[in-house]
């Protein structure tokens, strides 16, 4: 008796990741897929037949990545300012002369939904080129009412348009915006009592997220953010510690937050409470880079309390305009020392932990069949490879992707 399959890869290194830290080679393996699910994975069988049979020819076969921290929705450029840094001018000279988020911010609220969601679909399809199928993206360039809800609703269309799945998570506590920056607390008053109630209507946020910082927000004024985001069920994640030891490991713990990104300047203290809580560490290599900063997170300070590490580009126009996951795991070996094996469960298991997914990142049956076929044949050459092109095949749902297609 054999069994009807969709789909049948053949002959695949397949990295399964059912267990952390290791990649879980079945070599020459097999993986079957039925209504965009894994329904078999193991070694070769006779069992079954398929409407449609990939032939690997040896190649690595991952789930597919997932990009977990982004801000890819955005009018503008930035590379005026990229080029004035590099000629040796701070980051507080460029805001002051009109640069550096505020003109992102300007740019964002004078452009259409529609103007914003061309400019964002290429970023989008740029990371599934590198092997992505989910990405979550934030709002947090428009920093009032308006631009909010369009941005989101600009990443709700992209998640309709493109295969790739769309997580959407409410920054609207980025910065405070110029209009509040002699009352901070009356801007977060008013994403309180009228921005997350009307994301929360709309249905536009997945999660609502917030920056802890001496630029940005208080501990006490993120409390405030997070307990409105909760009022209306709508879970928590928080940049957290990167400039500084505000605590910020700890009050994403506190809320039970889904992650806490960044985390440069993490405490032994608020690690160990991320742990217990379950909240996922989510790195940002590409920042560290772009930026040329030498601080490094704690990696193991994390691997030590226990806390599961993800890896995420941070695509935005002004710290990490970086649009490849594959890069962001090389960078996160490089800069900050994590093992290819780590650098790939950051970018699939725990990636997707950090958006409360539990039914993708690894290659295991039941599993949504969200699968990259790479064109090599050693799991840490996605790590040692710089920004090569080395996908060969994307599966979303167990449906191969053509990349540059039209949206559907």
């Amino acid at each position: 008796m054999t069994i009807a399959l969709d789909t049948l890869i053949v002959g695949a290194q397949v990295a399964t990741l059912g267990v952390a830290g290791d990649y879980g080679l079945l070599n020459e393996g097999m993986v079957g897929i039925v209504d965009g699910s894994i329904a078999y994975v193991g070694p070769p069988s006779t069992q079954f037949t398929a409407a449609e049979t990939v032939d690997a020819a040896g190649k690595l076969l991952t789930p597919a990545l997932v990009d977990c921290h982004t801000h890819l929705v955005f009018a503008g450029q930035r590379i005026a300012d990229f080029e004035r840094r590099l000629e040796g001018a701070t980051y507080a000279e460029i805001a002051e002369s009109g640069g550096g988020i505020k003109s992102t911010v300007a740019a964002t609220r004078a452009a259409s939904e529609d103007e914003l969601y061309s400019l964002a679909a290429p970023r989008v399809r740029w990371l599934m080129a590198s092997g992505v199928a989910t990405v979550e993206i934030k709002s947090g360039y428009g920093l009032d009412l308006d631009t909010e809800l369009r941005m989101l609703r600009v990443a709700r269309r992209l998640g309709d348009d493109l295969p790739a799945t769309v997580r959407t998570s409410l920054l609207a506590a980025h910065t405070i915006p110029v209009e509040y920056l002699d009352d901070s607390d009356a801007y977060i008053e008013l994403i309180c009592r009228e921005v997350i109630p009307a994301v929360a209507v709309e249905g536009l946020a997945d999660s609502v997220d917030a920056f802890a910082e001496h630029i940005a927000f208080t501990p006490a004024q993120v409390r405030r953010v997070f307990e409105a985001a909760q009022a209306v069920g709508l879970p928590v994640r928080l940049h957290a510690d990167q400039l500084s030891d505000l605590g910020g490991a700890a009050l994403a713990a506190e809320y039970g937050a889904l992650s806490a990104d960044h985390l440069e300047n993490a405490s032994a203290d608020g690690l160990a409470r991320l742990a217990a809580a379950g909240t996922i560490g989510v790195l940002i290599p590409g920042a560290a880079t772009f930026l040329d900063e030498d601080r490094r997170p704690p990696v193991a300070a994390m691997r030590a309390a226990g806390v599961r590490i993800a890896v995420a580009s941070d695509l935005n126009p002004g710290s990490a305009p970086l649009a490849s996951m594959q890069l962001a795991m090389a960078l996160a070996c490089t800069r900050f020392g994590l093992t290819p094996a780590e650098a790939l469960h950051g970018a699939t298991r725990n990636a997707a932990a950090a958006l409360g997914f539990s039914d993708r990142g690894e290659i295991a049956i039941g599993k949504r069949a969200d699968l990259a076929l790479w064109d090599v044949d050693f799991a840490p050459s996605l790590a040692y490879w710089f920004g090569a092109p080395l996908l060969s095949e994307l599966l979303i749902a167990g449906r191969r992707v053509d990349l540059w297609k039209t949206p559907r």
